[in-house]
């Protein structure tokens, strides 16, 4: 089984830099540096306000969000990060099309950064449906350092599968 599954599309040298440093135990110690801030949205309510906040500064003219929430089902193993949704309903002798976001439960407790990531992807997706080159330059609008944070955010789920607690050798030697 290949450890680094969330970075399979990159080159080979990001990918054996990764390897270095996580066998090196630095990995942990080198996000946590670079990305120290902590996001204040926790509960469904604060995140569907952080959505919309960021819709309203970027997206104004794109279709609205009935509902943001994070996801507790989403599995980040097979790349669902996040979800957008289009459910269709028959609303009298209407056809309503009520749009959602899921936000993966794991980016609860991630850093801010890799949250707004996320959250711009999703966001992309009312505007551009595929992952075209129109898509990517709207969430690099969105989010100026969207390719980095994107791949830094990939380096982090490597790592929050990889490494071990932190304060499991220190039980160890109580």
């Amino acid at each position: 089984m290949d450890t680094l599954r969330y970075l399979h599309g990159y080159p080979d040298h990001l990918q054996q830099q990764v390897r270095d440093a996580l066998a090196a135990g630095r990995l942990g110690r080198w996000l946590a540096a670079r990305y120290p801030e902590r996001h204040q949205a926790t509960s469904d309510r604060a995140l569907y306000a952080y959505a919309m906040g960021l819709k309203q500064s970027h997206l104004r003219h794109a279709p609205g969000i009935d509902k943001v929430c994070y996801d507790a089902k989403l599995d980040v193993v097979k790349n669902a990060l996040g979800l957008h949704t289009a459910i269709s309903r028959v609303h009298g002798g209407r056809l309503k099309a009520k749009k959602e976001i899921r936000i993966a439960s794991v980016f609860r407790d991630a850093p801010a950064a890799f949250l707004e990531t996320i959250v711009v992807h999703e966001l992309a997706h009312l505007k551009e449906t595929e992952h075209n080159k129109a898509f990517y330059q709207l969430c690099e609008y969105m989010q100026p350092e969207y390719h980095q944070r994107e791949f830094d955010l990939r380096v982090y789920l490597t790592w929050r599968d990889l490494a071990p607690p932190a304060d499991a050798a220190d039980q160890q030697r109580e």
